[in-house]
C-alpha cells in the first residue's frame, strides 16, 4: 500500500484562548474601509484585541 503524500496529511490543533474575565475568546473577520481586518473578541465582556495573546 502506498504511503500518503507530505501535502495530504493534515494535523488539526485547535487552540482555546480564555480572557481573564473568563469568557471564550473566538476570531472575527472585520471589513473596515476596504480592508480585511482580523480581530479577537471576548464572547462575555466584549472586548477586542488584535490577536488573542493581547488579553493578558
Amino acid at each position: 500500500m502506498a504511503q500518503a503524500s507530505k501535502n495530504s496529511r493534515t494535523t488539526t490543533s485547535t487552540q482555546k484562548f480564555f480572557c481573564p474575565c473568563g469568557g471564550e475568546i473566538k476570531m472575527k473577520t472585520n471589513f473596515i474601509n476596504g480592508k480585511v481586518k482580523n480581530v479577537a473578541e471576548c464572547e462575555k465582556c466584549k472586548r477586542t484585541e488584535r490577536r488573542p495573546s493581547e488579553f493578558k
